[in-house]
């Protein structure tokens, strides 16, 4: 049994591709609508859109980027404006003006630290000043600032707004809206992100705050933890050798045994395990180690739901719901949130998808949809290649052919190939057809034609070579969505 992830749309290299044939220039960095070109013989930069329009060409030697949307950095390298910068858009017009400042910017926003002889301020990308110069700005969080001035640090939104009149010594880091400030031995306070004190301690020291309104406590003298609530009630003494704070638990370890404090109840439960990993509904499955390599299913109260006498089990969120995996020797099972099986025990289960299964059963291969109890039998799909790992199904058809199916078994890459060779965690496969590699993607999107000899892989991408005719195609990542929990 294989378990696979799907793969979201991802065009933009193969875009890159058909743009450097269309203008003979060489298309670089091309993301959502642009991409840059550099003149080798003058080292001018510019910037291409998804039409192949050059929208912008700068006339002398220079860098640019793509920043954010339609929004750009320039870099000059030679002239009266040599190591200057500008924010630009795509036409070039300089949104802030080309000088000597470097910037720091937060992902998916468009905002921006901007320094310069010493002292920062606050830009948006249509070069609009947001927060005005300052001795010191930090991006505190996704959404807030902290402005140092006259030693003195106050919060900011990211409007430009300040949010509290509360004074700090120091910049913090913000989680979930919350931060911890120290106030010396067993002492502190945990505060929201417009200042606001949500707790105060005075008689622990705090380890963790994100598990809040507990708090993980440490015995420096010990090095030993436990857990407090925001009130600095004591849930658990201060006995323990580990704490890993999780979503809905922490999980606490002592003398090679786990402890599990459950959020929701308030409570810690005592098991009999070395540790455990969360399934859903309060289901747990064991560790497994050299002594005894085999899994068991609990519950949090310790109750045996099934016997450490398996090989492998996996939380399974297909099509929305939860299941759970269990293989034992040979023999796989797959359950609903009931602990009910759902398939026939005559199906053998191939590789897990997001929203179906792959099954066989008498060599013929069936895609299953557990929401809707049905088969569809992948007529002329004769064989899956072994081991495979790409997260798609790779395999001969009834012509020994290779091609490529989707989860629901439609065809994604045709059936005329005699090999495909994928690559772990990248976008990109060598197909080979009468001797000749070539190379393809997720999108059966031809990046190379069939027509090379030979290959070589490293870990940016392939190399392929044709007499004295060379083509390196860069890897991309997968973008998936990973559905085991």
């Amino acid at each position: 049994m294989l378990l696979s992830s799907v793969c979201l749309g991802q065009t933009d290299q193969y875009k890159q591709i058909l743009l450097t044939k269309k203008l003979g220039k060489e298309v670089r960095s091309y993301s959502k609508g642009y991409g840059m070109i550099t003149d080798p013989k003058t080292g001018n930069a510019g910037i291409v859109d998804s039409l192949g329009n050059i929208t912008f060409d700068y006339p002398f030697k220079s860098e640019i980027s793509h920043l954010w949307k339609d929004r750009f950095i320039l870099k000059v390298k030679t002239g009266n404006s040599n190591a200057k910068t500008a924010l630009i858009d795509e036409k070039g017009n300089q949104l802030i003006p080309l000088d000597n400042f470097k910037f720091r910017t937060w992902e998916n926003k468009d905002r921006m630290i901007y320094s310069r002889q010493g002292k920062d301020c606050v830009y948006d990308f249509n070069g609009k000043q947001i927060i005005p110069f300052s001795d010191k700005i930090e991006f505190g969080s996704e959404n807030r600032f902290f402005v140092k001035n006259n030693n003195i640090w106050l919060i900011y939104d990211f409007d430009g707004k300040q949010v509290s009149d509360r004074q700090f010594t120091e910049d913090l880091r913000f989680y979930k809206g919350r931060a911890y400030i120290s106030k010396g031995e067993k002492s502190g306070e945990v505060i929201d992100n417009n200042g606001k004190t949500l707790s105060s301690i005075s008689n622990h020291n705090i380890d963790n705050i994100n598990a809040f309104p507990y708090l993980v406590t440490l015995d420096t003298s010990k090095n030993r933890y436990g857990i407090v609530d925001e009130k600095e009630n004591v849930i658990s003494d201060e006995i323990y050798e580990q704490a890993f704070v999780g979503r809905e638990y922490i999980y606490l370890t002592k003398d090679d045994k786990v402890s599990i404090f459950s959020k929701k109840e308030g409570k810690v439960y005592d098991l009999d395990y070395h540790y455990v990993n969360p399934l859903f509904n309060g289901l747990f499955k064991t560790s497994q180690d050299q002594t005894n390599p085999k899994a068991a299913v609990i519950r949090l109260n310790g109750e045996i739901v099934f016997p450490k006498e398996y090989d492998r089990i996996e939380g399974l969120n297909i099509a929305g719901d939860k299941y759970l995996y269990l293989r034992k020797d040979d023999v796989e099972t797959l359950l609903d949130k009931n602990l009910k099986s759902i398939l026939n025990d005559s199906y053998e289960i191939e590789k897990i998808f997001p929203n179906a299964l792959i099954l066989s059963k008498d060599g013929v291969y069936y895609s299953f949809s557990p929401k809707n109890n049905t088969y569809k039998e992948l007529k002329g799909f004769k064989e899956m290649k072994p081991f495979e790992l790409y997260p798609l199904l790779i395999g001969k058809n009834i012509d020994n052919f290779y091609g490529i199916l989707d989860e629901e078994g439609n065809e994604v890459v045709p059936f005329i190939y005699d090999d495909i060779e994928t690559f772990l965690g990248a976008n990109e496969f060598v197909v080979k057809k009468d001797n000749k590699f070539g190379v393809t993607n997720h999108k059966n999107e031809p990046l190379t034609e069939v027509v090379f000899d030979k290959y070589v892989q490293d870990k940016k991408g392939i190399k392929l070579t044709k007499g004295k005719e060379t083509e390196f195609i860069y890897f991309t990542e997968q973008k998936e969505r990973n559905f085991i929990e």
